[in-house]
Formats: structure tokens, C-alpha cells, sequence
């Protein structure tokens, strides 16, 4: 798991610097520059993975389906990914793309980081509120995706989505919006990171047994700085003593064993290595281009925004639970209900973003 995990995070960390492919800009674009040219690669990584998901699935390849970890769909999804939504464009990127754009040298990015881990460790104090708020407000009981609610084949699903998407891919192809005009050298055309990240992620299920995922090594971060000076309040929070995950890979009999604690598990086996490796993989890109640099003057309310965009999402990474990475390249594509509401609130929560982003950049208006 150590090593799967480093050496994919190497090779997403190196190919989202070279394509500058981040999920918050993507839905920043639609709001401050009313782009939706971005958008295209995401729908591609989605639907792709779907496809993909879907064939291993039915060759036999994803004893765990749908993965450990997701839960029946709860009104708190939708407010979480309408704070993460705030949150990844004030910090300038997503949680991946805060990871390859501080791999880089952004100060920027090392801040909402910083941010991250302490939002991450300051859900321990409402996760019993939270808890409560996500039961009484959870909306379908006992299924996690739409085909079990449904009591349908995901087969059918994927091919109602599928089909047209694969018609509206060949008709972006006609009209080349794949390919976009850059004279920059070494950079990756962003459709072609989309395919190489649907890939990992089909390769983190296959072998892991869960697509990619970061948030969980966040807050087991911040519960180990937290044991280093308040060891008792570690001990007695009902988060961080929550075990999340805990059953046998049915292929390796592997125990998938761990939490949000400051225990070594399971779930720090395969996260840490994933985080490391999209750091590591993005400095590589960016040492060989000759672009790695180190700013640090930079307007105090950037650094003010980052941070507070970092701990927005680090919180909000936690209420839902999981970062758009989870649910967007891997809930969605097995249709999780969850997953769904999430997205749906990033679009408000980006808005609210973009509008906030304008007052203190004071961005000119458009004509």
C-alpha cells in the first residue's frame, strides 16, 4: 500500500503541475470569468472513471463496491460541500492542488495546508453536533448509490450517463476545445491528466480497495501535534477515537484498519505515501522546467484568504466527510448519493467564493 500509494501520488503530483489542473479553478473559472472551458476535463475524469469503475467491476476486479467509507446521503453533504466550495477558492486550490502548488514552492499554498490540518483538528470539537445533525437530516437510510436505492444494475446507470457523454467527447473533439493554445514548454494538455487520473484511480481501487483520497491523514496530523500538548483531550474526543474504517480486503485479506486518531493504521499507510508523493512528484516537475520558486512577499490578505480557505476546507473535509478528490473521482462514479449533494453545493460554495475573491483582489469589472 506504502509504495502503490507513493508512486501514484509521484506520478499525479507531476502531471497536475504540468496540465495546472485544480479542480478550484475550475469552478473558480465559471464564477469570476464566467469560463466553462475547464469544466470539459473534469466531466471527462468523471465519466472516464465511471467507465472504468464499471468494467472492473463487472471482470471481477472490486470485491468492495461501492468502497469502505461512504454513507447514506444527509442534508449536512450538501452544507459541507457548499463550505468546501468557499474554501478551496479562497485558498487558491483544491486539496490536491494545494498539495502540487506547495510542491512547487507556493507560499500560498504551504498556508492553506497549514490551514487544513488545523480545520481538520477543529471538527473534533462539534463532531458530536455534527453527528447528530448528519443523522437527523440523513435522507435515505440504508443505501449509499443511486442503483442500490434504485435496486437497479450500476451497468444501467453508466450507460445512460456514458453513452451521451462519449457523444458530446466526439463532438468537443470536432470543434477541437480538447486542446488549448499554450506555447509554454512542457506543458500537458489538461484532458490528457484527466485520462491519467481516472487511471490512478481506478488503479487505487483495484489494488487499495478506495479511489484516492488525503483529508483523514489531515486531522490523524493534527490529533498527533494535539497529543503532544493536551494528550487527555486527544483521549477523550469521540472523533478522534472513531474508527472509520475496519474489515478484510477480500483479495489480499488485508485488515483495512484505522481513524481520524494519531494512531499508525490502515488509513495513514495509504494516505501519507499518496500526499508525499503528489508534494514530491510536483517539485520533480517543477525542478526540471526550472520553474521551482519560493516567494514570500506577498499581500497580507492573500496569505489571510489561504489560510482561511485552507481551515474551511479542512473543516468542511471533515463534516461530509471526504475532499472533492474522494467524492468527485470516486463516489461520483459509483454514484453515491452523497457524493451527489456534495457536488451540488460546491457550486453555491464557489460562488460565495468568487465573490469574495473580487473584494479583496479587486478585480476590474467586465465590459
Amino acid at each position: 500500500m506504502v509504495a502503490a500509494g507513493l508512486v501514484m501520488g509521484l506520478i499525479a503530483g507531476f502531471v497536475m503541475h504540468r496540465a495546472d489542473y485544480c479542480v478550484a479553478g475550475m469552478f473558480r473559472d465559471i464564477f469570476l470569468f464566467g469560463r466553462l472551458g475547464m469544466m470539459r476535463f473534469l466531466i471527462l475524469q468523471v465519466v472516464g472513471t465511471m467507465l472504468l469503475f464499471e468494467l472492473a467491476r463487472l471482470f471481477g476486479l472490486l470485491p468492495l463496491y461501492p468502497f469502505p467509507m461512504l454513507s447514506p446521503p444527509s442534508l449536512a453533504n450538501l452544507l459541507a460541500g457548499t463550505l468546501f466550495g468557499l474554501g478551496m477558492v479562497m485558498a487558491g486550490g483544491c486539496v490536491f492542488g494545494t498539495l502540487y502548488k506547495m510542491g512547487a514552492g507556493s507560499v500560498i499554498s504551504a498556508v492553506a495546508f497549514l490551514g487544513l490540518v488545523l480545520g481538520s483538528g477543529l471538527y473534533a470539537l462539534i463532531h458530536p453536533w455534527w453527528s447528530d445533525l448528519s443523522r437527523v437530516t440523513t435522507l435515505v437510510a440504508g443505501h449509499v448509490t443511486l442503483p442500490q436505492l434504485l435496486d437497479i444494475s450500476p451497468t444501467i446507470f453508466v450507460l445512460l450517463l456514458g453513452v451521451p457523454a462519449l457523444f458530446l467527447f466526439f463532438r468537443w473533439q470536432r470543434q477541437g476545445l480538447w486542446q488549448r493554445g499554450v506555447v509554454v514548454a512542457g506543458y500537458l494538455q489538461p484532458w490528457k491528466s484527466a485520462v491519467i487520473l481516472a487511471l490512478l484511480g481506478l488503479l487505487s481501487y483495484v489494488l487499495i480497495g478506495m479511489p484516492l483520497g488525503a483529508t483523514t491523514t489531515f486531522a490523524k496530523v493534527a490529533a498527533m501535534l494535539t497529543e503532544i500538548v493536551a494528550a487527555q483531550a486527544v483521549a477523550d474526543s469521540s472523533f478522534f477515537q472513531a474508527i472509520a474504517l475496519d474489515l478484510r480486503h477480500p483479495f489480499s485479506n488485508a485488515r483495512l484498519w484505522g481513524g481520524p486518531g494519531p494512531q499508525v493504521d490502515t488509513i495513514l499507510a495509504i494516505q501519507l505515501p499518496i500526499i508525499v508523493g503528489i508534494v514530491l512528484g510536483s517539485t520533480l516537475s517543477a525542478l526540471l522546467l526550472r520553474e521551482f520558486n519560493i516567494c514570500f512577499k506577498l499581500p497580507p490578505r492573500q496569505l489571510v484568504g489561504a489560510m482561511a480557505g485552507g481551515l474551511l476546507m479542512g473543516l468542511a473535509a471533515r463534516m461530509t466527510p471526504g475532499c472533492n478528490i474522494w467524492h468527485l473521482m470516486g463516489g461520483l462514479p459509483v454514484m453515491a448519493m452523497q457524493s451527489l449533494l456534495f457536488l451540488l453545493g460546491l457550486f453555491p460554495g464557489a460562488w460565495l467564493g468568487g465573490k469574495i475573491i473580487k473584494t479583496m483582489v479587486r478585480l476590474p469589472a467586465r465590459t
